[in-house]
């Protein structure tokens, strides 16, 4: 008896579907991969703060700026998730020169503390799109709940947000010690990622947190000239 045959097209049908079936079976492992847990534990920063370029490992506008006590955080997330800075300190250098966007910040941003910064996505897109996806999960890592940011972040500002969320910009700001417009805060709030951060102090179950100033944290001035990024983010 001659054994039965198929035909060939059939064996090529056969093949495709189990090739499907066999990547299908791969996707909920990569589209379900789990994000990064928040921060397990923060540290207290008393080391002395300075304002320095945002360095090269850390993709931003040029000439952005931060206070060097949060760099260590920062280069952890860009390391994790695809971001671009658009503005980092906002105020004057010891020289006289002026970095950041200029009166574009409410009144007592921590962009003048040189402890915030405002985020969008690496590849640029001003609609809310797929080149939004990592951002949008960034803003949830720091704040999973609306107004209730995860320590060592000071305020989120992203969907909810007045002049903030996915489309427009992520803002970011840092616990820290209550500082003057322009000051360097005595104390930085950061979550340890390994050594460069300088003299800290854990922050224990029964250590009491320093006291932090009042708000407001960030947001979008409403004045409308000057000073925006030309990837029209501003905060």
């Amino acid at each position: 008896m001659r054994s039965p045959t198929f035909p060939l097209t059939r064996l090529r049908a056969l093949a495709a579907l189990a090739a499907a079936l066999s990547c299908a079976a791969l996707l909920p492992v990569s589209a379900t991969a789990a994000p990064e847990p928040p921060p397990s534990s923060t540290r207290f920063v008393y080391a002395a703060g300075l304002i320095v370029p945002i360095p090269a490992s850390i993709p931003h506008e040029e000439g952005d700026m931060v206070d060097r006590r949060i760099l260590p955080d920062l280069r952890w997330i860009a390391q994790r998730y695809p971001i671009y800075v658009t503005d980092g300190y906002s105020g004057p250098l010891p020289d006289g020169e002026h970095v950041g966007c200029n009166n574009c910040h409410v009144k007592g941003s921590d962009h003048y503390n040189g402890l915030a910064v405002d985020i969008v996505p690496a590849e640029p897109s001003s609609i809310c799109d797929s080149h939004w996806t990592a951002i949008t999960r960034l803003a949830l890592w720091a704040e999973p709940r609306q107004n209730m940011p995860v320590p060592p972040f000071r305020w989120v500002g992203y969907n909810g947000d007045a002049g903030h969320g996915c489309g427009n910009h992520l803002h970011l700001s840092w616990n820290h010690s209550p500082a003057a417009r322009y000051e360097l805060a005595e104390w930085v709030e950061v979550f340890p990622v390994g050594a460069g951060e300088g003299e800290a102090k854990p922050r224990g179950k029964k250590a009491r947190a320093p006291k932090a100033p009042p708000g407001p944290m960030g947001g979008i001035s409403q004045v409308t000239t000057g000073g925006l990024s030309p990837r029209g983010t501003g905060d």
